[in-house]
């Protein structure tokens, strides 16, 4: 699954791909707890074990999705 962060005063976005069997209900509800609790850094892991911190005072949006698929290049028949 993947996750776009946006963070305020920056240009860039965040992308991540959570490990498989993560679903969404899960992750929404883990990154709600965490801003609830009033932790001033939401941790997240990737599928590759990494872990990323963000402010949550610096949170702008969250934007889960589906798996991106496979971009294709040149002209062959799909």
């Amino acid at each position: 699954m993947d996750i776009r962060i946006g963070i305020s005063d920056s240009p860039r976005e965040i992308d991540l791909e959570l490990p498989e069997g993560t679903t969404q209900e899960q992750f929404i509800t883990s990154l709600e707890a965490s801003i609830s609790s009033g932790s001033p850094i939401i941790w997240i892991a990737d599928k590759k074990g990494h872990k990323m911190g963000v402010f949550a005072a610096k949170l702008s949006y969250v934007e889960v999705g589906a798996t991106k698929e496979e971009r294709r290049v040149g002209f062959g028949a799909p």
